[in-house]
């Protein structure tokens, strides 16, 4: 079903919340059940909980499983307490395995095995199964309800069955081929079954060139498979080829969501503080050890001038630029690093090689740097005292600060990457805070050896 226009959708809104107040069943059923998944969720949030109670009344536990799985976790552990112990038991029995498995990994072991042991057992042994996968894990990302077929099967015999196993698959429109191990040999697309004739038999219509991958994939590479290849879904197997699983293209939306928020955190130095659901002392807990490590970098950026004391005292109006050295710096070393952690995280940098992007990155700088020493060797004579030695002082240092940063912004990444690690982790703030020290050292050095040209 479509989406309602926004105020097609405020109408059914209205339609219902009087249904519930007035608490007539068939009315808030008959509008309900015709919206969006996606609009009974925000409906669904939009409730005061004191109503919450009558909604469970008039769902039934299949009809709230879509609505359940649709929520955030901290939403679903709250729902979960206001649901009836047989209920809830009957709405996981009608849930996705995998949505199921996502839920229980976030609650308390005890609270889990309680639920586990009341649903069926057939449902609990596959939610017990992708648990059992490490987590971020191809296995623990996917899918149990999947379309098997044989290669001897004929078109009428495959159509016969998805009538049956359809409703409850997550996808058909591939159907993957086993042999009698249940190894995977091949793929139809429901496309070419479709169109070809009723006695053709699977081996005729299937492709063998299957993409897939193995159940300890890790899920960021799952998503780049999937992305490259343009799949909607990908067949998740064991090391010897049986076929357990599948990953679809709305989990892997899923998992690029995630990936992008937590190197967003990386990058920002937030990490897991990004979630407005949190308290501020667990948003301020989180972000405190990089607070806490940039003050004493900021420290060392408080030695470097320091050590220039002198210099300063002498030519006061140094100082008047030591912001423009410290940002210019640190911008452009941050450019770098989103560009070296984009090509990391893409694979462009696999196929370009360090030192092309090195070069790209260093040629960059260069033309940044001698871009704003010009404007800077123009303007500083006409505001400032000192003439064309300051504006060279600033220029030059500039020119050189900028081309710095650029290699620094670009390699810190490549190296963590080396290392094993998020390449995220070489975050703006840490490398802001190098390349301002960095710059500081270049500004100063340049100003005092030019001292004697500087008028006091």
């Amino acid at each position: 079903m479509n989406r309602l226009n926004e105020e097609a959708r405020e109408k059914y809104f209205e339609t219902i919340f009087k249904s519930l107040k007035n608490q007539d069943k068939n009315t808030f059923l008959e509008y309900f059940l015709e919206l969006h998944p996606t609009d009974q969720v925000e409906l669904f949030q939009d409730l005061y909980k004191d109503k919450r109670p009558m909604f469970y009344e008039y769902l039934s536990a299949e009809q709230f499983a879509e609505i359940f799985q649709g929520l955030e976790v901290e939403e679903q552990k709250e729902v979960v307490k206001e649901l009836d112990k047989s209920y809830a038991a009957s709405m996981f029995n009608y849930m996705q395995a995998d949505d199921i498995a996502d839920f229980l990994v976030e609650i308390n072991e005890p609270h889990a095995k309680d639920i586990l042991n009341a649903m069926d057992k057939e449902e609990a042994d596959e939610v017990i199964e992708l648990m059992s996968y490490p987590e971020e894990s191809a296995g623990a990302l996917m899918t149990k309800e999947f379309i098997s077929i044989k290669a001897t099967d004929t078109a009428s015999e495959v159509m016969d069955q998805l009538r049956k196993e359809g409703p409850e698959a997550e996808t058909v429109y591939y159907l993957y081929v086993v042999d009698a191990k249940d190894k995977l040999v091949g793929v139809v697309s429901l496309r070419d079954l479709i169109v070809a004739p009723l006695s053709e038999t699977v081996e005729n219509l299937m492709s063998t060139q299957v993409v897939s991958v193995e159940a300890h994939t890790d899920q960021e590479e799952v998503a780049q498979l999937i992305k490259d290849y343009d799949l909607l879904a990908a067949p998740v197997v064991t090391t010897t080829n049986e076929l357990i699983g599948i990953v679809t293209v709305d989990d892997v939306m899923d998992v690029l969501e995630e990936e992008a928020t937590e190197d967003f955190d990386d990058f920002t130095a937030a990490k897991g503080a990004t979630d407005v659901n949190i308290t501020a002392f667990s948003a301020a807990k989180k972000r405190s050890p990089w607070i806490i490590m940039l003050m004493f970098f900021g420290l060392i950026t408080a030695g470097v001038i320091g050590q220039f004391e002198e210099t300063l005292e002498e030519i006061v109006i140094l100082a008047v630029f030591i912001p423009l050295i410290m940002d210019s710096a640190g911008n452009t070393g941050t450019q770098s690093l989103a560009v070296m952690v984009r090509s990391l995280a893409t694979g462009s940098f696999e196929r370009k090689g360090l030192l092309h992007t090195i070069k790209r990155e260093f040629g960059t700088g260069l033309m940044l740097g001698l871009i704003c020493a010009v404007v800077l060797m123009i303007v500083i004579p006409f505001l400032y005292e000192g003439g064309m030695v300051l504006a060279a002082i600033v220029g030059v240092s500039l020119f050189l600060t900028l081309s710095i940063a650029t290699i620094i912004g670009a390699v810190v990444p490549v190296i963590i990457d080396k290392l094993k690690l998020d390449p995220a982790i070489a975050s703006g703030p840490f490398i802001t805070t190098v390349n301002d020290i960095l710059g500081l050292l270049i500004y100063f050095s340049i100003a005092t050896a030019l001292l004697d040209y500087l008028p006091r």
